[in-house]
């Protein structure tokens, strides 16, 4: 069983938590891929060769990521975590030409993919950082799907971080302090809205 279990997780890598290759085949050419910029798509291509490549930021979560970079009118932006570099680029390419980093309480969004161990302490930090009605995105909060796992068929080169990911969604989701939504693109991205 376990066997099989894993199986079937390397042949998702590639779309991330989506039960099909058709269907996400069908998500990147009709809605991500037409839109998606040309020094994006050369990043993308670069990373599919990297051995490491699936910590890169899905496409598909990309395009979101883009959406509600306008949706907020975000300047100010921080990412904690560059792997090659497509959610910073992506980043840049959506924000206005006068967009910057600088001071406390003014970051309009932050893009969370990094140490997963630390995104409790990165959060404490970050409500400091950010805006009421600014935007926190965290990537990888359903780890490959292994959250809602029973812990004894998880992969073994899963369960450290799945442990982590599991109390951090926790504590967002008992955080009076933000609005949260978690949606299964990619490994699992959680969209928080300082709300004070």
């Amino acid at each position: 069983m376990e066997e099989d279990h894993e199986n079937r997780e390397s042949s998702k890598t590639n779309k991330g938590l989506l039960q099909t290759d058709e269907l996400y085949q069908y998500i990147l050419e009709t809605s991500v891929y037409p839109r998606e910029a040309e020094p994006l798509k050369e990043i993308r291509d670069a990373t599919a060769n990297h051995p490491r490549r699936l910590m890169a930021t899905a496409p598909d979560a990309g395009l979101l990521l883009s959406l509600l970079l306008k949706l907020v009118d975000a300047k100010n932006t921080i990412e904690i975590g560059v792997f090659t570099g497509y959610s910073l680029l992506l980043t840049a390419l959506s924000i206005p030409a006068d967009g910057k980093s600088d001071k406390e309480d003014s970051f309009d969004y932050v893009y969370v993919d990094a140490d997963k161990d630390n995104y409790g302490n990165y959060h404490e930090r970050l409500m400091k950082l950010v805006r009421v009605g600014g935007i926190i995105i965290y990537d990888n909060t359903l780890w490959g799907g292994t959250v809602a796992l029973p812990k004894s068929i998880v992969p073994e080169h899963r369960t450290y971080h799945r442990e982590h990911i599991i109390e951090f969604n926790k504590l967002l989701s008992n955080d009076p302090r933000i609005q949260i939504s978690q949606i299964p693109l990619g490994d699992g991205v959680t969209i928080c809205r300082r709300i004070y």
